[in-house]
């Protein structure tokens, strides 16, 4: 007989701590149970509300218990809940060209399951492209140190962050890194008025260190995001582009998190004008409704791939990557965001957070704030003359201060050491007025209304 007395979430807990391992983090005999969410707060088993302050991972841009897509989903499941994608299904057709339409380009699309997934992909064509136009020791790829491209093996290749590979190297081969356009803390020296985009001409300097004929392609994001908020300056995308095309290099931008509105355009790329070879997507795809990634390869790359010969075409497959109700899910988040409007949106909402948050640069302990559309990275040090990042003690004292008052917000973990200073945050883009005005009071109350000792 069931005790109706029991407390449940003294049971979900006994079996958390017997049989589930947390997703990186210590062990946590006491973690948070989430049971619901509503637009942009979620609800935990004692019934305490927080604000979605960091989109669940960068994700969940529509917020939460959206009815039509569940409906969406249901529908699909009743109708076709699944065939792989060596032949074809209409959601995924729909949903292919849906993103050509995004993309304001010609790109045929490659789904799989996720960011780590669709970047794989991408390094699998780049090699195959290179070698099938007699490009044969193009195999290498540049990415920058602070990037996040993965976990995977070859997708932690590329990745620029020492605290994620620790134990797990060696990696995927052929990967190397150079420093990124982290302006506050310019890793040539330079300032504003005596830049010349030294971070950009480091790719260069990197393909002719490597020899142009060995190297495949350039993986980046429009801005290094969950390293930190390192937003480039505006010509930088394009000196990377020109770089790329002289040497005949292919440019892969990973839009896992900046795509599908978080950059306040469609894509962050288009932010810059620039137009990459392979864009990779995830997470804002499907808002997190459902797991879901995308290859987008352009035309031409794709061409190759159609000559006849029995190892010319992509040899690859993903049992899940392209399912028929996640393709579903994916058409109706995207018509949700063209319906209210929700990219144009999620730039207005970047814009009041920059008015909001201003008052934060007058702290003692605030170096630097950083915006890319709705994405915000707080840039914590110690001392504002030295730039001495904050200590550890000092941003997890923020971080819990923000979630006593209702407030989950992130920082870039497990990146580089000692280097761990930068809090972030993107709400979703159904945030109204009233909820930016309660995300500015709430870090204004934990920066100007925490003392020394409740921030250690």
């Amino acid at each position: 007989m069931n005790d109706l007395n029991a407390d449940p979430k003294a049971e979900w807990l006994k079996k958390d701590r017997t049989y589930l391992w947390h997703h990186i983090s210590p062990h946590n005999d006491n973690p948070i149970i989430f049971v619901s969410g509503e637009g942009a707060w979620l609800t935990d088993a004692d019934g305490n509300r927080y604000f979605d302050g960091m989109s669940g991972l960068w994700c969940v841009n529509v917020g939460h218990g959206r009815e039509e897509i569940a409906q969406a989903a249901a529908k699909q499941m009743t109708t076709l809940a699944y065939t792989p994608l060596t032949q074809s299904h209409v959601p995924a057709i729909e949903l292919a060209a849906k993103i050509n339409d995004w993309l304001d380009g010609e790109y045929r699309i490659f789904f799989s399951n996720s960011g780590s997934d669709a970047n794989e992909v991408a390094f699998k064509i780049a090699r195959q492209y290179h070698r099938q136009n007699g490009k044969l020791g193009k195999h290498k790829f540049i990415s920058r140190y602070r990037a996040y491209h993965g976990n995977s093996m070859g997708a932690l290749g590329a990745t620029g962050q020492a605290q994620r590979k620790l134990k797990y190297e060696p990696l995927g081969i052929g990967f190397s890194h150079v420093p990124p356009p982290y302006c506050y803390r310019c890793p040539f020296g330079q300032q504003a008025d005596s830049c010349r985009l030294e971070c950009a001409q480091a790719f260069e300097d990197a393909i002719i260190g490597e020899g142009a004929d060995s190297v495949a392609a350039v993986i980046m994001e429009p801005v290094i995001t969950g390293g930190g908020m390192i937003v480039p300056p505006d010509s930088y995308l394009p000196r990377i582009r020109s770089i790329c095309d002289k040497y005949d290099v292919l440019l892969i931008m990973d839009e896992v998190i900046c795509g599908f509105g978080r950059s306040g355009q469609r894509f962050g790329h288009l932010n810059y004008g620039v137009r990459p070879d392979i864009v990779t997507m995830a997470k804002g795809m499907t808002s997190a409704y459902s797991p879901l990634s995308a290859t987008a390869v352009s035309a031409e790359l794709y061409a190759c791939f159609k000559i006849p010969g029995g190892d010319n075409h992509f040899r690859h497959v993903n049992t899940f990557g392209g399912n028929p109700v996640s393709c579903a899910v994916a058409l109706e988040n995207i018509n949700i965001l063209e319906r209210e409007e929700l990219v144009s949106r999620s730039a207005q909402i970047g814009t009041q957070l920059q008015t909001l948050l201003s008052p934060l640069r007058e702290h003692p302990n605030v170096g630097d704030i950083r915006f890319f559309g709705s994405a915000v990275g707080i840039e914590l040090v110690d001392d504002p003359i030295s730039k001495t990042p904050a200590r550890s003690d000092r941003v997890a004292g923020i971080i819990a201060a923000c979630f006593s008052k209702g407030l989950l917000i992130g920082k870039n973990g497990d990146t580089v050491p000692g280097f761990m200073n930068i809090l972030t945050l993107c709400p979703p883009f159904i945030t109204t007025d009233d909820e930016l005005d309660y995300i500015a009071s709430v870090l204004s109350e934990v920066f100007f209304g925490i003392s020394e000792e409740d921030a250690s």
